[in-house]
Order: structure tokens, then sequence, then C-alpha cells
């Protein structure tokens, strides 16, 4: 079956978890910059999640451009990818409200089981298309992929033992990231 209607939906979900995020900034009661302060960490908060959207939103486009077609395993998978970005909002606001150790470890969590779920798309994907598809190709052996496993697993450890320590550790992953898959659009343009 054709894949139109599958990224629709999904860009359709994304976007609309951006709109919830940027609905939980509440505006200040105060006129100076001083009201400001108490919205830092909320703000900070978004700030990390809406990228981490962004990563997954350009990272699926990606994948998706180097998919011929979708099957039903693939529908499922990719429902359960956004079922985990879909607990993105709720997290990024726990959080920003309540610094600590919880909070920061169940984000953590959350971006952990979100990475799960992409890896199984991507994997679904494959099995779809064939180990010798240009899809299995770019991927490869995924190592960005499952070395960020590794750090979120290692930062929700340390988020019960240093928040700040936990949250460099996303931010680290987020920055791994932040440029696109290039393996995919390499080997699309080749």
């Amino acid at each position: 079956m054709g894949k139109g209607r599958l990224e629709a939906f999904s860009d359709g979900v994304i976007a609309i978890l951006i709109t919830i995020m940027v609905l939980e900034l509440k505006v200040p009661h105060g006129t100076d910059f001083a009201a400001l302060r108490p919205l830092i960490p909320i703000f900070l908060s978004y700030v990390l999640s809406f990228i981490y959207l962004g990563i997954y939103w350009n990272n699926h486009h990606h994948l998706l451009q180097a998919a011929r077609q979708v099957n039903g395993q693939t529908l499922w998978a990719n429902l359960h990818l956004l079922f985990w970005l879909s607990l993105i909002p709720f997290v990024t606001s726990w959080m920003g409200e309540n610094f600590a150790p919880v909070p920061v470890a169940c984000y953590g969590t959350v971006l952990f089981l979100n990475a799960i779920a992409y890896f199984i798309l991507t994997r679904v994907l494959i099995a779809h298309h064939g180990q010798d598809s240009t899809l299995a190709i770019a991927v490869g052996r995924d190592s960005k992929g499952k070395l960020s496993l590794g750090f979120y697993a290692l930062a929700i450890l340390f988020a019960f033992i240093n928040p700040l320590i936990a949250c460099a550790i996303y931010i680290l992953v987020a920055v791994m990231w932040l440029i696109p898959d290039r393996r995919i659009e390499k080997k699309l343009t080749s």
C-alpha cells in the first residue's frame, strides 16, 4: 500500500504534539522580566522537547522517503512510535514544573522508549523491503541509534543522582541527531 497517508497522519500528530506543548507555556501575571523567571525551566524543557520532536519528524521523513510502500506491520510500528511521541508533552510539562529526579527520569524513559519504537519501525520497514534494499543499506548497523539508547539508559540512572547531568545527556543526544541522518539521503541520491 502507499505511504502517503502514513506520512500525512504522522506529520499531523507531530504538529499537534508541538501545539499541545506550546499551550503549556502560561502567560505570567507580572509585567516585568522578573515575572518570566519562574517560566525558565518550563521554557527550557519545551525547547528541548521541540528539538526532539523536530528530530523525529525529520528522520521519520527521511526514513519514509527510502521506503517504497508500507504494510500493516509498518502501520502498527508507526502507531507505536506515535504513542511514545504523544507522551512527550506530558513529561515535558512535568519536568518543567518539577525539576526533580523522578520527572527527569520519566522524561528520559519516554525518550528511551521513543528510540526503541523508532528502531522497531526501521526494522519493520527493512524486513518489508529486504536486507538488500536501499533502506537497509542506508541504515546499516545504526550505531548512532544504539549509542542513543545507551545514553538514555545512563541518563535515567543519573536522574536519581543529579538531574542536571541527566539533562546534559539528553541535550548531548539531541545534538548528535540535530544534523539529519544523511545515510538515507546519500543512498537516495546515488
